[in-house]
């Protein structure tokens, strides 16, 4: 447990000073290769249950600490100390003691007497601390006030109901591979494998409880992927037929690019930025056996990439700020800044008015986000639409929200979508 804690105290150290916290435990791995898969899961659920909970654990805190210019290692060690405290499920004496041990190897051991006696006070105090951190926004909402704010205005009737599902740990849904078998035949084999679960949409199962993906019947072959229910939306959305010729912005990782494949026999085209990323694209698709042409190049400018040939389709799923998955990464809420949206908008302008001229007459492009705040959304929709007199609205599909906003909830992720043809 000491190293566990040791590890997932770094973590939330390198979030809380700007780093994704993914790759710092991609990190992590690398340079600790002896780790055993259970440590390795207990050190990303500690650093999880920390940073979901960070409002409150911040509030403590600065309760509890007479300096406020401590440390941030030995802070970030007191954060997870207190998520565990609070919210886990080891003894209380084996947190504490394993939290000082940790002390003791940072700068010194300078802090080992004060970990001790933070931790022991709120110990003493947890019921009266967290009652009062329930009076401080930031605090009762685990986001930053400015986020909190943002909400209030653009969902006034919604606005807590998005927090809430914001802290909640996400559903795990999947998505059958309908080439191979229908949703309702692959439904009945988790059940016969003893997994509860029920069917959402034409290709979706949600699971009642999250499991490794070895454990599900065919998966290595193909049968099912899986991705979130909101996300399923997106290839359905595009009304794509055999033989058409589409593009997939963004591509990476693979979700939507193997669902469109799977919908039809498609002349795909997989675009991201990042090589890296397209292996998995590709890794994907070979699970899955499908096929497309995967090309590293910026959306923003084809000229780098594009041979010149209108496309039938066109699936835009631009970067933002991915506010929308945030219970999947509890990172976003403390790395996110209000003067980061102007910087989306901006690749998200650059890439839209990019696509639209690779685009055909009588085209369809699907523009997406995995964002709740308007400014990334309906607002740059709208604001694209006035430039383009050749662009009109569509309408989405039955059962989606008439403004393409989907807000998290039990079922699904926050994503935004709008269908725009090309008169």
């Amino acid at each position: 447990m000491f190293l566990t804690q040791r590890l997932a105290s770094e973590a939330v150290a390198a979030v809380l000073a700007g780093r994704n916290l993914t790759d710092v435990l991609a990190r992590q791995r690398q340079r600790s290769p002896e780790l055993e898969p259970r440590q390795r899961a207990a050190i990303q659920d500690i650093a999880y249950t920390t940073l979901r909970h960070y409002g409150e654990v911040d509030f403590v805190l600065g309760r509890l600490l007479k300096r406020p210019d401590t440390d941030p290692a030995v802070r970030a060690l007191l954060a997870t100390g207190i998520s565990q405290l609070a919210w886990g499920r080891s003894a209380p004496h084996a947190v504490v003691d394993h939290a000082v041990k940790v002390a003791t190897q940072l700068n010194g051991g300078y802090a080992k007497g004060m970990v001790n006696a933070v931790l022991r006070n709120f110990l003493r105090q947890k019921d009266a601390l967290l009652a009062a951190a329930g009076q401080d926004d930031k605090a009762r909402w685990n986001h930053p006030a400015w986020w909190v704010a943002a909400m209030r205005t653009a969902y006034p009737q919604d606005w807590q109901a998005v927090l809430t599902a914001n802290n909640l740990h996400p559903p795990m849904s999947l998505r059958v591979n309908r080439r191979q078998q229908q949703r309702d035949t692959y439904l009945a084999s988790l059940r016969a494998a003893g997994m509860a679960a029920e069917g959402d949409g034409e290709a979706g199962i949600r699971l009642q409880e999250p499991v490794p993906v070895d454990k599900l019947p065919g998966f290595f072959e193909g049968v099912c992927s899986v991705q979130d229910i909101g996300a399923q939306w997106a290839a359905p959305l595009l009304d794509v037929a055999d033989g058409m010729r589409v593009l997939d912005a963004c591509c990476a990782p693979g979700g939507k690019t193997g669902h469109l494949l799977e919908l039809a026999a498609l002349d795909l085209t997989g675009l991201d930025v990042d090589e890296a990323r397209l292996k998995r694209v590709q890794s994907n698709l070979d699970r899955l056996g499908l096929k497309a042409r995967l090309v590293v190049g910026d959306a923003a400018q084809p000229a780098g990439w594009w041979d010149g040939q209108q496309f039938d389709r066109i699936l835009a799923d631009v970067p933002c700020s991915a506010s929308g998955v945030a219970r999947r990464h509890a990172d976003i809420k403390w790395l996110r800044r209000p003067d980061d949206f102007a910087q989306f908008a901006t690749q998200q302008a650059a890439m839209l008015e990019a696509l639209w001229g690779c685009l055909k007459p009588g085209g369809k492009l699907l523009y997406v986000t995995c964002s709740v705040f308007p400014q990334e959304n309906e607002q740059h929709v709208a604001d694209f639409l006035t430039r383009h007199p050749d662009a009109r609205r569509l309408s989405l599909l039955p059962g989606m929200p008439e403004s393409g906003q989907l807000l998290p909830n039990e079922r699904h992720d926050g994503f935004f979508y709008t269908l725009l043809a090309k008169d």
